[in-house]
């Protein structure tokens, strides 16, 4: 049985709902549109909620909630992930899918937004127990996921393997092998190259791209990163690699530091030994709530949502913030943030670089050819360059945050679909 989880990461200021539904009609604000638009896409298309159970190793029975929320479906099937966490709730998946609507759009996907997620622990289920609660889950949320309606993918508490069962239970119903119909698969299964780095590789690429733009140089930089998980420690390694200095990271145990900077990878390989990151050798402790005050020029909060808020954003001491996570400044922070002159890279942009990789998954999939990594790294950097320079160039024009720029393109585009296909019937 895995290691139960710790809540040591503070929980949300906000809900999520209430600070998707601020952006938006923030950026709604300098989008000529009319207000039967904006309201039908300040609204999820379609929600499901469903309640199953599920077999213990002791032979109980226990009762787990999940969900599956759509948010859009004008650009076509719905993308987004899963995530199992004990605080998992409709608001938190309601947001993270409207947030995956803007992010697609904004990488001029072809795609809409969804997510989905089963409150557990998963630390305290066996593999077999998570094995049931994913293919149990993936049965009741089957009536509206396919490759032409909603495309799956790993999130927080998820991993390659859950997608891999996911899969493989889609293609039981079937009858045959549906590829396509999650992506974050293992290669060995129709999963892509280079994305189990996608994310925290899009981080480490809007990173610079905020430095060109700030005029910071990139190699020397200090970096702080509070969750050191998959996007936290990809997007560290990968910025130590081209020379920045990682001076803290942090996972749901806590954090170290060392204003000398470490070298990630060996982070990494401490955590497999120990199953975390505490007690890394020549670093002090630190907690997650300190770790976001501690002196760096990026800090990359890759967490959960809500850990900037109005209450610490005055403390913190970075020049750039780059979203790792979605979600992780609440609306108020973000005014302090930019009156103080803190650039903040926001999350539909910053970690847009999992759902760019998903989307080449998918195409692979499709169509039965797969690219190299280098290939699909090159296409990485092509898609998130492009998307950063649009940002900035609209946010010059229209004199606004990096945050609001990014959302103007992402709305404006998705109501220019609205209006275009016309209202049914």
């Amino acid at each position: 049985m895995m290691k139960p989880m710790t809540s040591a990461l503070p929980r949300p200021a906000d809900d999520p709902w209430e600070m998707a539904l601020r952006q938006f009609y923030r950026a709604c604000e300098h989008i000529p549109m009319k207000r039967g638009i904006r309201e039908y896409l300040a609204h999820p298309q379609r929600e499901l909620t469903v309640n199953f159970p599920v077999e213990m190793e002791d032979g109980t029975v226990r009762v787990f909630t999940g969900y599956r929320v759509h948010h859009s479906m004008v650009l076509g099937p719905t993308k987004g992930g899963i995530r199992y966490g004990p605080q998992v709730h409709l608001n938190e998946v309601r947001a993270l899918a409207m947030w995956m609507t803007w992010k697609c759009a904004l990488m001029h996907l072809p795609y809409g937004g969804a997510k989905g997620g089963v409150a557990c622990d998963p630390r305290a289920l066996s593999p077999r127990e998570l094995e049931r609660l994913t293919r149990r889950y993936a049965t009741e949320i089957s009536i509206i996921v396919g490759p032409d309606r909603d495309i799956p993918a790993p999130d927080i508490g998820t991993n390659d393997q859950i997608m891999a069962w996911f899969m493989d239970t889609i293609s039981m119903h079937a009858g045959h092998s549906v590829a396509a119909a999650v992506t974050g698969k293992p290669i060995s299964i129709g999963g892509s190259a280079g994305r189990r780095e996608a994310t925290g590789r899009g981080v480490m690429i809007a990173a610079r791209e905020a430095a060109r733009v700030r005029g910071l140089p990139f190699a020397g930089a200090r970096v702080a990163v509070q969750g050191f998980g998959n996007v936290g420690a990809t997007a560290a390694y990968l910025m130590h690699d081209r020379g920045c200095r990682i001076v803290a990271v942090s996972d749901i145990y806590g954090g170290i530091y060392n204003p000398e900077g470490f070298d990630p990878r060996a982070v990494l390989r401490h955590v497999r030994a120990t199953g975390g990151v505490g007690g890394f050798p020549h670093t002090t402790p630190v907690s997650n709530a300190a770790l976001l005050e501690i002196p760096c020029d990026f800090l990359v909060p890759a967490a959960i949502e809500g850990q900037i808020t109005r209450d610490n954003a005055a403390r913190l001491k970075a020049q750039i913030v780059v979203e790792g996570a979605n979600g992780p400044t609440t609306p108020e922070a973000d005014e302090i943030l930019e009156e103080r002159g803190v650039l903040i890279v926001p999350d539909i942009l910053a970690n847009a670089g999992g759902v760019i990789v998903s989307y080449f998954e998918w195409v692979q999939d499709l169509q039965s050819l797969f690219w190299t990594e280098a290939e699909i790294n090159e296409r990485l950097e092509r898609i998130m360059v492009r998307s950063f320079d649009g940002v900035v160039g609209m946010a010059k024009d229209r004199e606004v945050d990096l945050r609001t720029a990014a959302l103007i393109f992402a709305v404006r585009r998705v109501a220019d679909a609205v209006l275009t296909r016309g209202i049914y019937p």
